[in-house]
């Protein structure tokens, strides 16, 4: 089967970030769309309200019946879908087409321009930074991003006809085996989905054979001394004052980070950042490489990093008053944790930091219990939720209280999701910096904690 001769779409867990962008794709070519999620959120909202069915049931009798045609109809799914779905069960037992979604972002992108951006995290804001660039220099790029972008309000960007395709290269599942980059970005090859990989070995290895898959003539930019034997030589390292592509004199200046860029012994300039944090500064070193190589004036990116508002939940602002500031992060690795922590330190320096964590994953609490600690313990307050399993069945002995025992901070506090309101609103009156984190559910806390802060200051 190929992309132009399907009538229909059917994807089973519509709600996943990548896989909405994927049905938005589809749904923009006029190909009916409709899909399964096991959960009603703010985006399979938006999908429903863009004519795209969605429901919520695993019932083969809830799906379309345009969709029983396996001739015209592409079924595609997510590793996390559990293989006895009864809906995915019958489409295999049917004769229809199933594709991972991994496999249909490898064919959307294989005949076009193709900028991927891979590593365990950094990822989802480095590839939203890299089409926001090629929109803003009128560029013809379609992006599959891995969050919703401020400055667009989705996660999927199109200009028309486009022949660059910008996408967000996911090593869960292995599934960014499936691309074939022009130009590549690695961010970072740290330890993570040792459910899937068993080891630190074999994510590395992983990577390596990603950069494996560049197309003859390609380019790699990877981020220096990132503990990589990649399969081609990389066009551009870079990082904070290093040799190569580098940011020098890092500061914040009226709320921005400020930095000089150096490529080798030349300077492109003075740039200043969007968004907050030293790890975005590295990772705005990764865009303007690209954007180097994609012969973008210099001041065109200039433009696009200083216009660039950031994603849905990274290191988002919800809600400032004249005496609590409260973000909200996606962060779930300890490393994304201490970025995290540590630009909040940098953005409000002297001022007192309470954090709410949401361990995601039993696998990846036993592996990093000790790390998730460590960083946890920048933090002045800590409020710790219970571990959201998500995909994964409970492991005899692994819970948030191993995270606990291991902070050595003061005021910490194990509390359930709905005691947290009640806790926030006793000790309001010290919380200077306010920080939701975490991967799982509690994003639901959002609005309500906006609001409560907002009560708190009216």
């Amino acid at each position: 089967m190929r992309i132009g001769e399907i009538d229909q779409v059917y994807f089973i867990g519509i709600g996943g970030i990548g896989m909405s962008a994927l049905a938005r794709y589809f749904n923009s070519r006029d190909i009916y769309c409709s899909g399964y999620d096991k959960t009603e959120t703010e985006l399979t909202r938006h999908l429903q309200n863009e004519w795209i069915d969605v429901h919520y049931e695993d019932n083969i009798d809830l799906i379309p019946k345009r969709v029983f045609n396996p001739q015209k109809t592409l079924v595609v799914y997510t590793p996390a879908v559990p293989d006895d779905h009864s809906e995915l069960q019958y489409f295999k037992k049917n004769g229809y087409q199933l594709l991972k979604r991994a496999q249909v972002l490898g064919i959307i992108s294989r005949d076009s321009f193709c900028i991927a951006i891979a590593g365990t995290h950094g990822k989802t804001t480095t590839s939203s930074m890299v089409a926001h660039m090629c929109k803003h220099a009128g560029l013809p790029v379609t992006g599959f991003l891995g969050g919703i972008t401020a400055n667009y309000g989705t996660n999927y960007i199109e200009t028309p006809n486009s022949t660059i395709t910008v996408v967000e290269a996911d090593e869960y599942d292995r599934s960014f085996l499936q691309l074939n980059p022009d130009i590549a970005i690695v961010t970072s090859t740290e330890p993570d989905h040792l459910d899937i990989y068993n080891n630190a070995d074999s994510v590395r290895k992983s990577f390596e054979e990603f950069t494996g898959k560049i197309k003859p003539k390609g380019q790699l930019i990877i981020r220096k001394e990132i503990g990589l034997s990649p399969a081609i030589k990389p066009i551009f390292e870079y990082g904070i004052d290093i040799e190569g592509l580098s940011a020098r004199r890092v500061q914040v200046k009226n709320g921005h980070f400020c930095y000089e860029v150096w490529k080798d012994n030349e300077a492109l300039g003075t740039f200043q950042l969007g968004v907050p944090g030293r790890h975005n500064v590295e990772n705005s070193l990764a865009v303007i490489g690209v954007g180097l190589l994609m012969k973008i004036p210099v001041e065109k990116i200039k433009e696009s990093l200083k216009s660039f508002k950031g994603v849905k939940r990274r290191f988002q602002t919800i809600i400032s008053t004249n005496t609590t500031t409260y973000i909200d992060d996606y962060a779930h690795h300890p490393t994304e944790i201490g970025a995290c922590i540590s630009a909040a330190r940098e953005l409000f320096p002297g001022k007192r930091l309470t954090g709410i964590f949401q361990p995601h994953l039993y696998s990846r609490t036993r592996d990093f219990a000790n790390e998730f600690a460590q960083s946890l313990e920048k933090l002045d307050t800590l409020i710790l939720l219970p571990i959201y399993p998500a995909r994964e069945l409970p492991i005899e002995g692994i819970n948030a209280q191993l995270i606990l025992d291991h902070a050595n901070i003061n005021n910490k506090v194990l509390i359930n999701k709905d005691q947290v309101l009640t806790h926030l609103n006793d000790i309001m009156s010290n919380i200077d910096v306010l920080i939701t984190m975490g991967a799982g559910d509690i994003d639901t806390l959002v609005e309500p904690i906006r609001q409560l802060i907002q009560l708190h200051n009216n």
